[in-house]
This record gives structure tokens, C-alpha cells and sequence, in this order.
């Protein structure tokens, strides 16, 4: 069977927008012959690929599992275009980044920043998000890559590079001195109030398994929403947190709490779709952050 590449680029476009008008628009094309294209389509492969109301045209059974592959050829032409007519130069194009909190200031920053410099007509949109958060925003394409912190559950259809260790400490304000004049347990710091990221983030499940390891429940009196809060809520009185070393350069209002117990050490990896292609910005974009890395 032999279908046309312009049917099949008028059905993607179809799909993506929804309905004929649109398409037709992004297509430089007229709306009957988008329609008659369609048509033709479903005549040749002998099905419905679209279920047609008021409100616009559907996607059927059949139409979902052929514009998964044809999007994945798209992404692959389009991508190959952007690198034949502009591949080098990075005057313009769209990075979209999906960070946690620890990965962005432990280690975007200064890649950023670097590769801002280097090519400022590249527009980044970078979203804070929780580890699941962010890989649930590269699965549904809302994100080029995400960067975060383990731990992270494996996906058959993402590919996850380390890029760097971070070490995490236990931390507390000047008001909780008896933690802080001798060695201390995690069985002694139970007693104490905790701050801890919410129970739907990969930094409680890391937590609560490293207390479960050693017989203990993990059963913070705060949560915080995003990892930033916890530093600020340490030097405020109300309990103590596990933060990234790093995060301690910008306050000498906290103490590291020395335990007897070791915190294994976590680390900030790259995670893309494997069968996805990355155009030219955020493959350069790719490139510098492991580089910075030492990768």
C-alpha cells in the first residue's frame, strides 16, 4: 500500500490542532481540500480515524495508534529540518526544561546561565517540579528534558544519564543545641519535630525508607511544597530538615547535625525520551550540563 507523505502530514496536523480550520491555517491550505485529504486517508488504510461533532474532530481507536507513530516520524523530520537549515547557529529556538528545586541550584544555575550567554536568542521555560512531577511532564511532551534527583522509577520509554552525586545533611537551628554537642542517631532525631518534603515526592520516599532500613518511621510535622522551603522554616525554630550541602552556602543561621548513621548519597541525573530526537538547542543545551558535570 502506498499513502502520500501529504496525506499523512495533513492527518498529523488534524490531530494536533483538533480540527480542519486550524490545520488547514498551519498547512497553508484550504479546508475542503484538508477534508478530502481525510477522507481519502481513512478510504486507503479502511477505517475511521476520526469521530467528526460540533466541537471538532476526535481521534478513534485506530487514529490514536496511528498518530502515535506518525508523530514520532514528524518529531524525527522535524527535527532533521531544524538541523539542516539552522543547526549551528541557535539564533532562535525553545528549550523546555522540567527541574527540581535541588537540581536547579545545584546545578542548572551556572549551566544556565553559561549557555544564556552563549545564545540568548533561545527562549527557556523552566518549570519546578517534583521528581514524579517532572517526568510525568516529559512523558506528556509538555517538557524536552527533566532533571532531577533519585530516586526515580524506571520507564521503559525514558532514558536516565547521573550527572553529579549530592550529599544531603540533617540541619537545625541554634535553638535545638542538645542535637548539635554530640554524635546523634536517626532514632534521636524522631523525637524531635521534622520538616520533609510532601508524601507524593521521591525525597519522602527516600527518607522514609532510609528510617524503615533502620526500624524507625518517618513522620515529618511539616511538609513543604518545594525543597527551597525547608531551610527557611529550619532557621525559623520549627524543626528539623534534610537539605543538599549546597544549600547551606546561603545561611549561617543553621547547624549540620553530625549522625551516627550515614545518609546515602543521592544523585541529579538527565532523563529524555528514547525515541524522541532533541532539536539543536536543547541537544547544546544537553551538552553543556554534563559537560559542566565533567561527562
Amino acid at each position: 500500500m502506498y499513502v502520500s507523505y501529504e496525506h499523512y502530514r495533513m492527518f498529523y496536523y488534524v490531530a494536533k490542532c483538533g480540527n480542519v480550520t486550524q490545520a488547514a491555517k498551519m498547512l497553508l491550505n484550504n479546508q475542503p481540500n484538508v477534508t478530502r485529504t481525510i477522507k481519502n486517508l481513512e478510504a486507503e488504510l479502511g477505517c475511521t480515524l476520526f469521530s467528526r461533532s460540533n466541537r471538532g474532530m476526535r481521534l478513534t481507536t485506530e487514529g490514536e495508534r496511528l498518530y502515535e507513530h506518525i508523530r514520532i516520524a514528524f518529531a524525527h523530520i522535524e527535527a532533521a529540518e531544524e538541523e539542516i537549515l539552522d543547526s549551528r547557529s541557535l539564533r532562535s529556538g525553545m528549550v523546555y526544561i522540567a527541574a527540581s528545586e535541588v537540581a536547579l541550584r545545584c546545578l542548572l544555575l551556572p549551566a544556565l546561565k553559561q549557555y544564556r550567554m552563549r545564545y540568548p536568542g533561545v527562549h527557556m521555560r523552566i518549570s519546578n517540579h517534583s521528581t514524579p512531577q517532572a517526568i510525568a511532564s516529559l512523558k506528556a511532551g509538555t517538557a524536552d528534558i527533566a532533571v532531577v534527583t533519585t530516586p526515580t522509577d524506571e520507564v521503559p520509554a525514558l532514558t536516565e544519564t547521573i550527572v553529579r552525586p549530592i550529599r544531603e545533611v540533617a540541619v537545625c537551628s541554634p535553638y535545638f543545641q542538645d542535637l548539635l554537642d554530640r554524635p546523634v542517631s536517626l532514632e534521636t532525631l524522631t523525637h524531635y519535630p521534622m520538616i520533609s518534603l510532601g508524601k507524593d515526592t521521591k525525597s519522602f520516599a527516600f527518607y522514609s525508607s532510609l528510617f524503615t532500613v533502620h526500624g524507625l518511621l518517618f513522620q515529618p510535622d511539616i511538609e513543604a511544597f518545594t525543597a527551597d522551603q525547608i531551610l527557611p522554616m529550619v532557621e525559623a525554630d520549627l524543626g528539623i530538615g534534610f537539605v543538599p550541602e549546597e544549600f547551606l552556602r546561603q545561611t549561617d543561621k543553621v547547624r549540620v547535625i553530625e549522625l551516627t548513621d550515614t545518609i546515602p548519597t543521592r544523585s541529579i541525573v538527565l532523563i529524555k525520551k528514547k525515541d524522541q530526537p532533541l532539536n539543536t538547542a536543547v541537544r547544546e543545551l544537553e551538552r553543556m550540563i554534563l559537560e559542566q558535570a565533567g561527562k
